[in-house]
């Protein structure tokens, strides 16, 4: 309970807006709007810190997307594309140590989330018609 209490200051130091949170699963849900960012479930599993956001759901997944959001990843400082189970939701997800997790390292990750959503929007949007 005491890295999920840590995690939740340090969202709160970085102004994020706890919307949501499960204290006996130790998972909150924030937002940062001005940021697009809604809806980020951040889930403390001993011993790592799981963040999660959904990015797009995908009608139909074609190769031109999926190697589109690999080459992408290469340039997300932390944290990466990932797809759900079924395949057809894309999420940013990063997992970071609770162990020694510190501030800066959380702003680091939500950060190159911020950056990754304002400079690929466009083409997000353009996935999610597809």
């Amino acid at each position: 309970m005491a890295d999920f209490e840590k995690v939740k200051e340090y969202l709160l130091e970085l102004d994020y807006e706890i919307k949501q949170e499960d204290l006996e699963e130790e998972i909150v849900l924030v937002n940062r709007e001005e940021e697009g960012i809604t809806n980020l479930m951040i889930d403390c599993e001993d011993p790592i810190l799981i963040i999660e956001l959904l990015i797009l759901e995908l009608k139909e997944g074609t190769k031109e997307v999926f190697e589109s959001l690999l080459k992408k990843n290469r340039e997300i400082i932390h944290g990466a594309f990932v797809l759900d189970e079924s395949g057809t939701k894309v999420l940013f997800r990063d997992t970071l140590e609770l162990e020694n997790l510190d501030l800066n390292e959380l702003e680091a990750t939500l950060n190159s989330l911020a950056l990754l959503l304002s400079e690929f929007y466009n083409e997000l949007i353009e996935f999610s018609k597809n």
